[in-house]
C-alpha cells in the first residue's frame, strides 16, 4: 500500500508580514481522498514559527518533531535551527529517507527545507511546495506583484487557485500570519 500524500502550502513576506497557507486534502495513492480536513500548516515554539509540511504525512510530521527540536535546542534562532536539521537530514541514514518538505517562517525569515537537506531562502520572498506547489507560486508571485493584498489574502488566494487547478489539493484552507 502506498503511502498518504498530497498536499499544497504557499509562504509569502510582504509588508513585515508572513503568511503560510496550506490545503486539507491527504491523499492515499493517486485516486482516493482519504481526508480532506487535515492541519498542515501550524504554529511551533510557542507561537513563535509557522510551519507547512508536504509530502508522506508520518515522515512530515517525523521532520516537524525534528524541527522544533532543534528551535528549543537553539533558543529559537530559525536559520541555525533549520541548518542543523538538514545537517541531521543529511547525515543520518533513517532521516535520509524522510519523504517530505517543509516552509518554515519566523516574523523576519522565510525558508524551505527541501528533501535533499538544503535551506532555501526564496527568492522575491514567495515560496511554495507539494504536488500544487508550482500554481499556488505562479498565483502567489502575480498577486504579489499586481495587486496591494496582503500577505494572508495572498497566501490564501494562491492556494484557492491551486485547488482548482491540482487534484491533489483542495479548498479546506488553513492559514497562519505573524
Amino acid at each position: 500500500m502506498q503511502g498518504f500524500r498530497g498536499t499544497t502550502i504557499c509562504a509569502v513576506k510582504k509588508d513585515g508580514k508572513i503568511a503560510i497557507a496550506g490545503d486539507g486534502q491527504v491523499t492515499m495513492s493517486e485516486s482516493v481522498i482519504f481526508k480532506s480536513n487535515a492541519k498542515k500548516v501550524r504554529r511551533i515554539f510557542d507561537g513563535k514559527v509557522i510551519v507547512g509540511f508536504a509530502g508522506s504525512v508520518a515522515d512530515a510530521f517525523s521532520l516537524n518533531e525534528r524541527f522544533e527540536e532543534m528551535l528549543n535546542k537553539y533558543s529559537g534562532n530559525l536559520m541555525r535551527s533549520a541548518v542543523a536539521l538538514a545537517g541531521l537530514w543529511r547525515d543520518d541514514k533513517v532521516a535520509r529517507k524522510l519523504d517530505a518538505l517543509m516552509i518554515v517562517a519566523d516574523k523576519s525569515t522565510l525558508l524551505i527545507i527541501d528533501g535533499t537537506g538544503d535551506v532555501i531562502e526564496p527568492q522575491d520572498e514567495v515560496c511554495a511546495i507539494g504536488s500544487g506547489g508550482n500554481y499556488a507560486l505562479a498565483a502567489a508571485k502575480a498577486l504579489k506583484q499586481n495587486t496591494d493584498l496582503s500577505a494572508k489574502e495572498i497566501a490564501y488566494r494562491s492556494l484557492k487557485i491551486a485547488s482548482e487547478i491540482c487534484v491533489f489539493t483542495n479548498d479546506n484552507i488553513t492559514v497562519e500570519e505573524l
